[in-house]
C-alpha cells in the first residue's frame, strides 16, 4: 500500500525547487506528422500503425520509437501509443512555453492523450527538464504521468500492481537543482509559494 505522505512531500519538493512546467499550449492544435519504414491501417478500428524507426512531430513535440499506433476520435482529438524496440526506450521531447527549456522523457511505452493533454511513460520511465542543453532535473520510476493542462506530473515506483519494472528497483529517484536565480538562505527573501494538489496517489489506470 502506497503512503499518501510520500506524494504530499514529493509535490512540495517539486514546488520548492522548480518553477511550474508550462508546456507549449499550441502543440495540441498542431498537425501530427509521422515518418516510418512501414504503415498498416486498420479501417475497422480506425487505427494507423507505423513501424520501424518511427519519428512523430506535433508542434514542438518530438516522439521516437519502434512502433507508433495513432487514432483520432470523432471530435478530432489524437491519441498515440509508442512502443520501444527490444532493449531500447521510446523518446519524448517538448519545449516549455516562452522559455529555452525542454521536457524530455523515455520509457518502454509512451502514451499520448491529445484530449486530456497528458503523456504517460511506462516501465523504466525517465523524465528530465533541460535548460538549453544543460540537464536541470531528472526523475526516474516505473510510471510517470506528465499533465500539460495542470502543469503537474506524478511518479510511481512500480509500473503495475507491484511488478518490478523500473531500474530503480521499485523506488522513485530524483535529481533536482534550484533555479539559477534562487535566493540564498538567510537573505530575508520570502520563500516560494507552495502549490497544492488534491489528486494524490498513483495515476489512474
Amino acid at each position: 500500500m502506497k503512503n499518501p505522505c510520500f506524494y504530499v512531500m514529493w509535490s512540495l519538493a517539486i514546488a520548492l525547487v522548480t518553477s511550474p512546467v508550462f508546456a507549449e499550449k499550441a502543440d495540441r492544435d498542431k498537425p501530427m506528422n509521422i515518418e516510418a519504414d512501414a504503415l498498416r491501417y486498420d479501417d475497422l478500428k480506425q487505427v494507423s500503425i507505423f513501424t520501424g524507426r518511427v519519428v512523430l512531430t506535433k508542434g514542438t513535440i518530438q516522439i521516437r520509437g519502434h512502433q507508433v499506433e495513432v487514432r483520432q476520435d470523432p471530435d478530432g482529438y489524437q491519441f498515440g501509443r509508442v512502443i520501444a524496440a527490444p532493449d531500447a526506450l521510446a523518446f519524448f521531447r517538448q519545449k516549455r512555453e516562452g522559455l529555452e527549456e525542454f521536457i524530455e522523457g523515455e520509457g518502454e511505452t509512451i502514451d499520448y492523450d491529445g484530449k486530456a493533454d497528458t503523456v504517460k511513460f511506462t516501465k523504466k520511465a525517465v523524465l528530465r527538464r533541460l535548460r538549453g542543453a544543460v540537464l536541470a532535473d531528472e526523475i526516474t520510476g516505473g510510471v510517470i504521468v506528465y499533465e500539460n493542462l495542470t502543469d503537474m506530473f506524478t511518479v510511481d515506483g512500480n509500473h503495475s500492481k507491484g511488478v518490478a519494472g523500473a531500474p530503480t528497483g521499485g523506488r522513485v529517484r530524483a535529481m533536482l537543482t534550484p533555479k539559477p536565480d534562487a535566493v540564498a538562505p538567510g537573505t530575508g527573501a520570502a520563500a516560494p509559494a507552495l502549490r497544492a494538489t488534491t489528486t494524490l496517489g498513483a495515476p489512474a489506470k
